[in-house]
């Protein structure tokens, strides 16, 4: 039986971060039963303010259901030096709640660009080129708002501080994540990998990719995303150009093992490396998507035949 425990996040049923992507948004209680209902042990918290906001009242939705609170994804546009100081605010006060709730271990600050924010990356997901990557300055400044929050939060609440590569935004391709990688501090900022993200943003469709991805940064890895790409919806997206926003609802990120990325070799690369952390399920599901009790069921028994 494998250590690793499984989670799942309220982006599967609908609540995502970004305006005129949320799909119905379905009452937390409900959201929270048919998680647990579903196979999982633990949840994301999702959009400020869906799940309680009050450390007692979360730490009661939990414990009731069994569920441990594994990490919160904060965005900030971090190239832009006035951005810090509200984004470490924001992911203060975040980070004060998940950490009187607890957890075992800790649940993690997830930081992330401010995906979908810059036109050019958002046009431009899944096919960006060296050319539209940040400047040396920029660099610079978006490694220092990252180390700045992350001391922030680890000085004041004592949690850890992940880095979501992601798409849509700054910091999406493998030789990006590894410029923010040298840049920052390990001591301070670790990385979350995700596996559809990671495979999307390689623009390409090759099967071998997230695992040699694995490979490059088991260093910083602390925390794990599953997610799977469609083959054919990303090559369809490049040729078309659609933006960010446009692939996710021609479903680019699929239901796990419909999709290119090679799980197997997934969960043994995890296990060469001793990961012992959570593997948080994040399955898109917005209108006309499906229903997300029944998806995030079939994502959970892809992943008990692999063993978790």
């Amino acid at each position: 039986m494998s250590p690793i425990r499984i989670a799942n996040a309220p982006c599967s049923w609908g609540t995502l971060e970004f305006e005129g992507m949320k799909g119905e948004r379905i009452e937390a209680g409900r959201m929270l039963d048919e998680l647990r209902e579903t196979g999982y042990t633990g949840t994301e918290l999702g959009d400020w303010g869906f799940l309680p906001t009050e450390p007692a009242a979360l730490h009661q939705a939990l414990h009731a259901r069994g569920l441990s609170m594994v990490g919160a994804f904060v965005p900030v546009a971090l190239r832009h030096a006035d951005a810090h100081p509200p984004g470490q605010e924001e992911a203060l006060k975040i980070a004060g709640l998940l950490a009187a709730v607890g957890g075992d271990p800790q649940p993690w600050i997830v930081l992330a660009d401010a995906n979908g924010t810059d036109p050019g990356r958002t046009q431009n997901a899944g096919r960006v080129t060296p050319e539209m990557a940040l400047s040396d300055a920029d660099w610079e400044v978006f490694a220092r708002g990252a180390e700045r929050i992350a001391r922030a939060v680890r000085d004041a609440t004592g949690l850890g501080t992940v880095f979501h590569h992601h798409c849509g935004g700054f910091v999406e391709t493998p030789d990006e994540i590894a410029e923010l990688m040298v840049r920052t501090d390990p001591e301070l900022l670790g990385l979350v990998f995700d596996t559809g993200h990671y495979l999307y943003g390689t623009g390409a469709n090759d099967r071998s990719a997230v695992a040699m991805g694995l490979d490059r940064f088991a260093d910083r890895i602390r925390h794990v995303h599953f997610k799977d790409c469609d083959p054919e919806a990303a090559a369809q997206a490049r040729v078309e150009r659609w933006d960010y926003f446009t692939a996710v609802r021609h479903g680019v990120f699929c239901e796990l093992g419909q999709g290119a990325v090679d799980f197997a070799a997934v969960r043994d690369r995890l296990a060469r490396t001793g990961y012992d952390g959570w593997i948080v399920v994040e399955q898109d599901v917005l209108p006309g998507m499906g229903k997300p009790r029944e998806s995030a069921a079939r994502n959970r028994e892809y992943l008990r035949k692999l063993g978790y």
